[in-house]
């Protein structure tokens, strides 16, 4: 099925109809769709999401009596027709102008997402006109017509071989308010639970994004989402995620956004997630070339991070519209791939190549990339801000993170390294976890700690260090590596930070100190396993932070990440230098990996990669890009700005 085959990839857009964006269905033209489609295909584009916009296609109309009196919901003046569309509503000539469209996207070979409740598209609400006034989310007779809406509906298609998945709808949780996060779950089981009673056979789409790891921080839920629906999305928009516009669209932390939010989104809702909407946002954020450049990196990190696929916003440029939501606000009119002439922008042809580049692979799916170290999404805090920071430097110091909820029921996953980052609060995971994760570290794990304002428990026991005073600082200072440290770090501190003032027993390693001495970088032993403290939010500074991670004035923070992974043993076969070469492995069996080489930067690298003993690239033909010349265990490789090197490397 569609998104459900581990290391599987398709690329795609978001449509409305080229000549009309939401008006489509009232201005249906078949022969604008056929060549819209057409032009989708012949450029390599696999699925076409698609929105069968909710009050075109239950047009229902509340009649009123006496005193305002609610007396019948009609079409307009007509009563239903005795059939299966009139009990739901539904018009019969919207449905068939969706057979025209689903037997248009079967002959160009496009697969459908159809987006189920639409009932929210582009900063404008829809609905039929006799729910206005309703809470779509929880009012009872709203969902009465939702949910007969969309088992008709799903009924009516569910043999038609175009569908590929069904989606709940775009963005639903913004149609209306909800204050828990059970009535979330509420109505996002009712919906699916009515989709797979009449098709069980295709996958269920969330549609949803804006999700949070836990009930503290909102209402949908990442988790809640996963437990119900086959397949999460994320949006990664930079412009409306936080701290992902900070720095240039072609550097390391915007191309890095898609992929670290979607993988949050997968580990923590349990189930694979799909980059379903994403773009530029328009020519102030980047020309032409800077979107196709991005786009190219952020395919490349996406299919090596098992994100299922990714979803362009939307096929064709809508300047000529006339109709709200156009002309509210100018965001929603150069979005397209295709300019209003028809013309393909340079980002079309980066998708095409990369699905060129998917197809001539000796292998369908991408084998599972390697992880070095686990995560803990924390309550009572930015867990974004903290999870992004963390998988940025960890993917510049070389590893790979996964995403584990530090307050979820499942239990604790095994992992060689757990990072904390920016403990903060004294609710950030409970007594349970806690445990569970000391012993995990006792039985021979490394914990790694940075701290906010935080509260730990046998903290001396714990991190080896008792806490003499705990102040505010007044001005910022620096983090300065000891004489002999096994990582070099010279770092600022911000004023108005949490200062720890410390003593460290004996037999813990004080490995960097503030400018009087404080330590502030420590590592203990904890039974067979041992404990890194960082006393500085470090990854929430960064997070903040423009134009931390890159270029001349970038924080070198990951290379106490680098450390970290090689502390515990990496079972890498390559080791880069330069931090913004984003290095993948995937293990095809004991001695051959997939090695996935990108380029995060609107520069060129040439980095001397490290192989570890007996490792070396295959003497056939890369699978892109360059060889590169091996020389006693050293491999220089080049990489071009914003682009990918893909090599096969076998263990002699």
């Amino acid at each position: 099925m569609l998104f459900q085959t581990p290391g599987s990839f398709v690329i795609g857009c978001n449509y409305w109809a080229s000549h009309a964006g939401t008006d489509m269905w009232k201005d249906w033209r078949p022969d604008v769709v056929a060549k819209d489609f057409d032009t989708l295909a012949k450029n390599g584009l696999q699925v076409v999401r698609v929105f069968p916009l909710w009050p075109d296609f239950q047009p229902l109309t509340q009649l009123y009596g006496g005193g305002g009196r609610r007396i019948e919901i009609r079409h307009g003046e007509k009563p239903w027709p005795h059939n299966e569309l009139g009990r739901s509503g539904i018009d019969p000539v919207a449905m068939a102008h969706f057979q025209e469209l689903a037997d248009l996207a079967q002959e160009k070979g496009l697969s459908l997402v159809v987006g189920l409740v639409t009932g929210w598209m582009s900063g404008r609400w829809f609905v039929p006109p006799a729910l206005e006034g309703r809470n779509p989310l929880k009012d009872p007779v709203a969902m009465k017509w939702e949910l007969r809406f969309v088992h008709t509906f799903v009924k009516y298609f569910q043999k038609h071989p175009a569908i590929g998945a069904w989606d709940l709808g775009n963005e639903c949780n913004c149609m209306g308010g909800l204050s828990d996060p059970a009535e979330a779950w509420l109505w996002t089981a009712a919906i699916v639970n009515t989709i797979q009673a009449v098709d069980s056979t295709r996958p269920v789409v969330s549609g949803m994004h804006s999700l949070k790891p836990t009930g503290a921080n909102g209402v949908w839920l990442m988790e809640d989402q996963g437990e119900l629906c086959d397949v999460l999305t994320t949006h990664p928009y930079p412009r409306f995620t936080p701290l992902c516009d900070l720095d240039p669209l072609d550097t390391l932390r915007p191309c890095l956004h898609a992929v670290a939010e979607s993988r949050l989104y997968a580990d923590l809702g349990e189930a694979p997630c799909l980059v379903e909407e994403i773009g530029t946002l328009g020519p102030m954020y980047g020309e032409d070339d800077t979107a196709a450049a991005y786009i190219r990196t952020v395919l490349f990190n996406a299919w090596a991070g098992d994100c299922r696929g990714l979803l362009w916003w939307c096929g064709f440029e809508q300047l000529h519209l006339e109709q709200a939501p156009y002309d509210w606000h100018v965001l929603e009119r150069e979005l397209g791939l295709f300019r209003g002439d028809g013309s393909p922008k340079p980002v079309v042809k980066a998708m095409s190549d990369f699905r060129r580049f998917l197809d001539d692979l000796p292998f369908e799916e991408l084998p599972k990339r390697l992880i070095d170290g686990l995560c803990l999404v924390t309550a009572e805090q930015d867990s974004w801000a903290l999870s992004y920071a963390a998988y940025v430097l960890a993917r510049q110091a070389g590893g790979e993170l996964s995403f584990q909820n530090a307050v979820a029921s499942a239990p604790l996953a095994d992992a060689p390294l757990y990072v904390l980052a920016g403990l903060n609060g004294p609710g950030y995971m409970n007594r349970r976890r806690w445990l569970e994760l000391l012993d995990k570290v006792a039985a021979g794990a490394t914990l790694y700690m940075s701290l906010d304002d935080s509260l730990i428990p046998e903290v001396e026991k714990v991190i080896g260090a008792s806490v003499v005073s705990r102040s505010r600082r007044q001005q910022g200072g620096r983090l300065q590596s000891c004489a002999g440290a096994a990582v070099a770090l010279d770092l600022p501190i911000a004023a108005g930070t949490v200062r720890y003032t410390l003593r460290a027993s004996e037999a813990t390693t004080v490995m960097a100190c503030e400018d009087d001495g404080n330590p502030v970088l420590i590592c203990s032993d904890y039974g067979n396993g041992r404990v890194v403290t960082l006393c500085v939010p470090m990854e929430k500074s960064m997070a903040a932070t423009p134009g931390v991670f890159t270029g001349d004035d970038a924080w070198p923070f990951w290379q106490l990440y680098r450390w970290l992974f090689a502390s515990v043993g990496s079972k890498r076969a390559v080791q880069k230098q330069h931090p913004e070469l984003l290095l993948s492995e995937h293990p095809m069996n004991a001695h051959t990996r997939v090695l996935v080489a990108v380029n995060a930067s609107p520069q060129d690298i040439c980095d001397e990669l490290q192989l570890e003993d007996g490792w070396l690239p295959s003497e056939a033909e890369p699978l892109r890009g360059a060889r590169g010349e091996v020389r006693d265990g050293r491999w220089r490789l080049s990489v071009a700005a914003n682009d990918a090197v893909v090599h096969i490397i076998k263990k002699q």
